[in-house]
C-alpha cells in the first residue's frame, strides 16, 4: 500500500491550492489539490507533510493539525493511505512548483473548484471542523463508487 500525505494550508480565509498543470501522465492532471506526496522511507506522516511542504511552496510549518487518515481503493491503481494535515502557522516565501501552480483560493470557493468527487468529501469534514477522522474512497477507475467515514457507508452524488 503507498503512504502520502495531503496538506492544506491556511491563511485569512483562504487554502493554498495545487492545480496540478505541469507534471505529464499525472493521475491528477488539471484537478485543485493541497500539496503533499508519497512517503519518502523511513519518514513519519509528519515529517513527510513537513517535507512536502516545504520542497513544493518554500513554506516551512509550525504547529500542525493532523486531521485524518483517507483510504483510497481503486480498481486501476495500488491502495493509498492518505494522512491528511491542515496548517496555519508556516513561514517563508512562497515558490513556484514543478507540479503545478499554486494559488490562495476562498475557502468558500474551494468545493467549487475541479477536484477529485472523495476531496469533496474529506474538504467538508475539514470545514465542518471535524476531529480526527477515518474516511475510505473507493474508486472504478475516475470514478467515486463508495464511501464509508468511520466504517458507516455514506451517501455518495451521482
Amino acid at each position: 500500500m503507498l503512504k502520502s500525505t495531503l496538506i492544506y494550508l491556511e491563511k485569512a480565509g483562504k487554502d493554498l491550492m495545487l492545480h496540478r498543470v505541469r507534471k505529464k501522465n499525472d493521475v491528477n492532471h488539471d484537478k485543485w489539490i493541497g500539496v503533499g506526496g508519497r512517503f519518502e522511507p523511513g519518514e513519519t506522516a509528519e515529517v513527510c507533510a513537513r517535507r512536502e511542504v516545504t520542497e513544493e511552496t518554500g513554506y516551512v510549518m509550525g504547529c500542525i493539525n493532523y486531521r485524518g487518515i483517507v483510504t483510497f481503493i481503486s480498481d486501476t491503481a495500488p491502495h493509498e493511505e492518505m494522512h491528511l494535515f491542515t496548517c496555519d502557522d508556516f513561514q517563508g516565501e512562497m515558490h513556484d512548483c514543478d507540479e503545478g501552480v499554486l494559488e490562495w483560493v476562498p475557502q468558500s470557493d474551494v468545493a467549487s473548484l475541479p477536484t477529485w468527487e472523495g476531496d469533496r468529501i474529506f474538504l467538508r469534514l475539514l470545514a465542518e471542523g471535524r476531529p480526527f477522522f477515518h474516511l475510505e474512497l473507493r474508486y472504478h477507475g475516475d470514478a467515486l463508487v463508495g464511501a464509508s467515514l468511520e466504517g458507516e457507508a455514506l451517501e455518495i452524488g451521482r
